[in-house]
């Protein structure tokens, strides 16, 4: 009797280790993206889902590049342009985000992180956020919740051009301009500029190319940057169509999309 009581009590305990190691592969499985599951969307993005609309993946931060030599990877000083680099957009919080480049040059780079630019409908969709609305944080634009009252500083860096600035591309390429102070901000260092899909920035800050190209050759960016956020529309529905896509100066900027998986 004490011998099939000792086996039954072996039984029991290799029964118990079995269903607890059940439990805890279940609750693995349960784990959401943020608690470390892979999820539909590579690191650094957030995943758009909306009703009656396909699900895709947005960076969370406005894009930064790093340019590619070869095998390697070498930083890139976001105040000064691309041309005739090859780079690679890259996404992370808390980092100057690349200005000065074209939409040509945003789509190449990244394609080269094997992402793409957003379409203007995907990018108006997540800057509205779950609950759409007018900026991301809400329908009533509130002072100081994005970078949208900062100052170029034309005036100082260019006194013998005065209004005539504005048609210099050098000028208007000029790093020192980004360097400023009360221009460029560190990304995502506007706390309250974030939707509800905890996607920052994308109002004010830098103008943001999107893929939709008008009459065979104008670009267009969205969202505004640190000096205008409501000529061309306000918060999220800003659209300027007015630029060849080769064209860049220091307000232009992007972040990426991509398929979810």
């Amino acid at each position: 009797m004490q011998g099939w009581a000792n086996r039954f009590g072996v039984i029991a305990r290799r029964l118990l280790v079995v269903l607890l190691a059940g439990a805890f592969i279940g609750c693995l499985a349960a784990t959401s993206p943020s608690e470390g599951k892979p999820g539909p969307c590579p690191s650094g993005m957030a995943y758009i889902s909306l009703e009656g609309a396909r699900a895709y993946c947005i960076d969370r931060w406005e894009a930064q590049v790093v340019e590619v030599r070869g095998k390697e990877e070498v930083a890139h000083q976001p105040t000064q342009p691309v041309t005739n680099l090859t780079v690679k957009a890259i996404t992370r919080a808390n980092v100057k985000p690349q200005g000065y480049i074209s939409k040509n040059e945003a789509e190449t780079a990244c394609k080269a992180a094997r992402k793409r630019l957003c379409t203007g409908q995907e990018w108006e969709k997540a800057c509205r956020g779950k609950t759409p609305t007018t900026f991301p944080y809400g329908d009533e634009r509130k002072s100081g919740y994005c970078n949208d009252s900062g100052r170029a500083p034309f005036a100082s860096l260019f006194p013998e051009l005065g209004g005539d600035v504005y048609g210099s591309g050098k000028a208007m390429n000029d790093p020192r301009i980004n360097e400023s102070p009360n221009t460029v901000a560190p990304t995502g260092s506007f706390s309250k500029c974030k939707n509800g899909f905890g996607v920052f920035d994308m109002v004010g800050n830098l103008h943001e190319w999107v893929a939709d190209v008008h009459d065979g050759s104008r670009g267009t960016f969205r969202g505004g940057y640190y000096q205008d956020t409501h000529l061309n529309g306000d918060g999220c529905s800003y659209r300027t169509v007015a630029h060849d896509v080769s064209y860049h100066d220091y307000s232009t900027g992007f972040r990426c999309c991509a398929d979810a998986k």
